[in-house]
């Protein structure tokens, strides 16, 4: 089995599972190789680049991306709501919530509302990784089953900030956390809380650096 996580940085990633390649949102990174599959969270442009993913897509890439990104990205686009799954050269992709709770552009008015973007669960060779998109910590995060790999985002304004990312990890249990979406802030606060709490392993990585699914 050969399955390696890389972080391109910001919320992007690329996942290589047995010659396969996923890029997940897009957006930081190069794009050399093309993708077997690429999701896209929400239609932010640092989610949803245009340029990045016509770099990324070859002649028979498959495209999973919400609604609105679909006139963005432009070709064939399949959607998922939160709760529908597709199978794909037997990896399985499920779309699940992703909102704000607490983060705002002005009262009642979030920066992701419920129903505008997604977070994925891809589970392939027996493992799941779960991409959380763009979220504050809600209550969804309690239902995704088994995670062996969360990739958070933790780096506060728009979506969970450190503590809420720790604490959305001990709520999800994976068997490792890899934090993303941190902006300029340090992964210390996290990993300290988590592994301190939890039989956690945090893996903070650099941009370009890869982690290898056990």
């Amino acid at each position: 089995m050969s399955f390696v996580i890389k972080w391109l940085g910001h919320a992007s990633f690329q996942l290589k599972v047995n010659g396969k390649i996923i890029y997940i949102d897009p957006y930081k990174g190069e794009y050399t190789e093309k993708a077997d599959l690429i999701l896209v969270s929400h239609s932010h442009g640092d989610h949803c680049s245009v340029g990045k993913i016509k770099k990324a897509r070859g002649a028979d890439t498959v495209v999973f991306a919400p609604e609105d990104c679909a006139t963005k990205i432009k070709g064939s686009v399949r959607t998922l709501k939160a709760g529908e799954e597709a199978t794909v050269d037997n990896i399985k992709i499920q779309a699940v919530e992703a909102y704000n709770v607490k983060r705002f552009r002005s009262p009642g008015n979030p920066y992701h509302p419920k129903g505008f973007g997604v977070g994925y669960l891809i589970t392939t060779l027996g493992k799941t990784v779960y991409h959380a998109g763009d979220s504050d910590l809600v209550p969804e995060m309690k239902r995704l089953g088994h995670v062996d790999v969360a990739l958070l985002p933790s780096g506060g304004t728009y979506t969970m900030d450190n503590p809420e990312a720790a604490e959305a990890a001990l709520i999800i249990k994976p068997t490792v956390v890899i934090p993303m979406h941190r902006w300029d802030t340090k992964p210390d606060e996290f990993k300290k809380k988590v592994e301190a709490s939890s039989n956690i392993k945090v893996v903070a990585l650099e941009k370009g650096e890869e982690f290898q699914v056990i």
